[in-house]
């Protein structure tokens, strides 16, 4: 018999979120996480005594309780979790920033469209009419590949709209450069620009506390400092896996959270690992300043997605990292936050992993910082100067999200090809997470329990 009916690799959120719909229906499930942590790239640290998280700026698919089909509320309702009870709140509001123009929106969809109508008046009646279209597309439903591009340049005739709109929903979930397959633009445009952010009432701490509570209550086993070095297989089958002591364990099934390259290496699939590594990762630079010095900093925002070239640019870039384009994220913008004393600032810009990566370890500590500072004066053009009023800062490169999330070459939203049912060369292996396809936190969740709905609960 063996140990385990079913070990996840990774204790992520999509692993959490399987390993709970796992236990909920009596499987005897194992999540192995290599860090001390729960929760993958979406987690926490604590540094001079700041909570900082990582990951997380907002997460996507906001809903009321009553709304049945929403994303947020089918997850709720999969993990056997309260809604009614969960906190929420909503973004203050995000701006869209580019060479000049800006587009305002909220999670009141009618926000944006106003927006468009001011900023773009020709074009507006052609962005209601692509909503109609996206409202009865269906992205889940078995198709080739479609360029996003090509759909909205057909609808809008706009470049410069159809970049703005492009450029949130690519840096919140798009693995690909350049272009975006269309079922997912229609997952990030309802998640992002419908239906909108919101973040946890609370830390993630807390978060991942309620998750983590939820899977031991089913009999769930977690355990974290256990990193696999292979997953072991024999006769045509995953037998378990062997962690890095040593230690093996063996399981009726194996669930992977820790993307397609990192499978392959661990199990010995005979493919090409180049073919799935991504190539989109990011350095984020996190500055605390004390609130008085920086109340006027974020014009009430609470994301600003800029971009200062007259095209979008969604590429890894020829440099160590693109400060023209990125993310600035003020998470305390979010209503009913509770004030601090300090507030954080977050900025995000496209990073090139291979040049981190050929880095001497003696050069690496003087890179970080000389892009930190350039990050941080890049952000300075689009909200004001603010590095001499910084508390405390930290930054994370490439070379961190692959350290602690096991993605190859630190590419956050995984590879450019998916592998939408979940399944590998083996009957009992399975793939869930961002190299699933699902997209944003939500979208992660949603996966790791939907391939246990799919494959172990049959």
């Amino acid at each position: 018999m063996a140990d385990y009916q079913l070990i996840i690799i990774g204790g992520g959120l999509s692993g959490i979120a399987a390993g709970i719909r796992a236990a909920r229906f009596g499987r005897k499930t194992l999540i192995l996480e290599q860090h001390a942590l729960p929760g993958g790239l979406n987690s926490y640290y604590v540094r001079q005594g700041h909570l900082l998280e990582t990951g997380l700026h907002a997460m996507t698919n906001c809903a009321a309780p009553g709304d049945k089909h929403a994303p947020l509320n089918r997850l709720f309702r999969q993990l056997h979790l309260s809604r009614k009870q969960f906190q929420l709140q909503e973004q203050i509001g995000s701006e869209i920033h580019f060479c000049g123009q800006s587009l305002f929106f909220t999670n009141d969809s009618t926000v944006l469209e106003d927006a468009i109508a001011r900023a773009f008046p020709a074009g507006i009646d052609r962005f209601r009419l692509l909503k109609t279209k996206i409202a009865l597309y269906d992205p889940f439903a078995p198709a080739p590949w479609r360029s996003s591009r090509q759909f909205l340049a057909a609808h809008l005739q706009d470049s410069r709209l159809e970049d703005m709109l492009l450029l949130p929903l690519m840096v919140y979930g798009n693995a690909e450069e350049h272009d975006m397959d269309l079922g997912q633009f229609v997952i990030m445009f309802r998640a992002v620009f419908e239906e909108g952010f919101f973040r946890p009432s609370g830390t993630m701490r807390e978060f991942l506390d309620q998750l983590v509570g939820q899977y031991r209550e089913y009999g769930g086993e977690l355990r974290y400092r256990a990193p696999v070095a292979e997953i072991v297989v024999r006769d045509g089958r995953v037998q378990g896996v062997r962690l890095a002591d040593g230690e093996e364990l063996s399981a009726e099934a194996v669930l992977s959270t820790a993307g397609i390259p990192e499978t392959i290496r661990l199990s010995g699939w005979d493919d090409d690992v180049e073919r799935y590594s991504g190539r989109m990762s990011f350095m984020e630079t996190i500055s605390l300043l004390p609130r008085s010095q920086a109340a006027t900093l974020s014009r009430e925002r609470t994301i600003i997605f800029y971009h200062n070239k007259p095209v979008l640019s969604y590429r890894r870039p020829d440099f160590f990292l693109d400060t023209s384009w990125g993310v600035i994220c003020f998470p305390e913008n979010f209503a009913g936050q509770p004030p601090s004393d300090l507030i954080q600032i977050r900025v995000t810009n496209a990073a090139n992993y291979p040049l981190w990566k050929a880095l001497a370890p003696q050069a690496y500590g003087p890179m970080k910082q000389k892009w930190t500072a350039a990050s941080v004066q890049a952000s300075e053009e689009i909200i004001g100067n603010y590095q001499p009023s910084i508390v405390y800062q930290d930054s994370f490169t490439p070379l961190t999200i692959e350290r602690f999330t096991r993605k190859a070459q630190g590419a956050v939203y995984g590879s450019a090809v998916k592998i939408k049912d979940g399944l590998t060369p083996w009957p009992n292996l399975f793939i869930a997470g961002t190299d699933q396809g699902y997209l944003g936190i939500v979208g992660a969740m949603l996966s790791g329990i939907t391939v246990v709905n799919r494959h172990l609960l049959q």
